[in-house]
């Protein structure tokens, strides 16, 4: 049987911390309510918008635990298991289908700037994480580093069975998915684009089922894709044209910040407190963003007042 498909808004929920830099765990609790409630198809933990790279080994299962629980099947999982070392990979994705996560999110292996898998490391990273037998989504994204060429995608989709699923948010990545699924044909199973959906309709042209965005407009970027899966592309062009200034402001202004602002202003998380050394957004660049927010009218600023 054909595995399932991932379509529409899947986001990547952010971690809030308090004010001290500690978990916030009822806030992490509010977090997934408010997703549910923006009509996500799915949601994503611990990944970059997550501020995985700030977070401790402990803080990830902690998150990873309490997650999957509080979701308890309510709204499909995916757990960000990417690092260097392929036996820290393996013991995330077991961990992450036992409790129950519909697949993991993994970069290929990297550390810093000169640590970089070759096309054969990652390859075998991808086939090791498969054999534990949990969905595999392939994130392509510019923070690693790793090029990752369509061929070599497409021998990952074809000869590892767990591999299904992919995130494309390189530079071109419109080109890159219409390339991937033209070669890779069937065995590509979900097509998706990141980058917080600032490319999403040239992606959604390309071919992509869904994009993997923030969590801050979640039900207004699904409406692009649902509109574009439709059909009525004149419809998805003109939400897509009324979203696009404050996802733009979002990721080449605030980046990972932006989410936990909007959340706070909506009541949803009591604190945007990011830790060292990730400076706190600036007064002027905040008020920027929710001036762009409050004309589209999100459930994320008003879920929680």
């Amino acid at each position: 049987m054909r595995p399932q498909t991932l379509t529409g808004a899947w986001p990547v929920a952010p971690t809030p911390f308090n004010e001290d830099g500690t978990l916030d765990l009822p806030g992490m609790t509010r977090v997934l309510d408010c997703t549910m409630e923006q009509g996500a198809d799915g949601v994503c933990i611990l990944a970059n918008f997550s501020e995985q790279f700030l977070i401790s080994d402990a803080e990830r299962e902690t998150l990873t635990r309490h997650c999957l629980a509080h979701l308890a099947g309510r709204l499909p999982v995916i757990v960000t298991i990417s690092h260097y070392a392929t036996p820290i990979v393996v013991a995330r994705a077991r961990l992450a289908r036992d409790l129950g996560a519909v697949a993991v999110m993994m970069m290929p292996p990297y550390h810093g700037a000169l640590l970089k898998g070759t096309a054969e490391q990652c390859y075998e990273q991808f086939a090791q994480v498969g054999e534990v037998g949990i969905p595999i989504m392939v994130q392509d994204a510019p923070l690693s580093g790793v090029e990752l060429p369509v061929p070599l995608l497409v021998r990952m989709a074809r000869e590892i069975e767990m591999v299904q699923h992919f995130k494309i948010e390189c530079a071109g990545a419109a080109a890159k998915l219409r390339a991937l699924i033209a070669e890779g044909g069937e065995a590509i199973v979900s097509p998706l684009d990141g980058e917080e959906g600032i490319t999403m309709l040239a992606d959604l042209d390309a071919g992509a089922t869904g994009t993997m965005c923030s969590a801050m407009i979640p039900e207004l970027i699904r409406e692009v894709v649902t509109a574009h899966h439709a059909g009525d592309r004149e419809r998805a062009v003109a939400g897509y044209t009324r979203i696009l200034p404050a996802i733009n402001h979002e990721n080449q202004q605030c980046g990972f910040r932006a989410a936990k602002a909007a959340m706070v202003e909506g009541g949803v998380i009591r604190s945007d407190f990011c830790r060292h050394p990730v400076p706190p957004l600036p007064p002027e660049t905040r008020a920027e963003l929710i001036g762009l927010l409050r004309p589209l009218d999100p459930i994320v600023l008003r879920w929680g007042r």
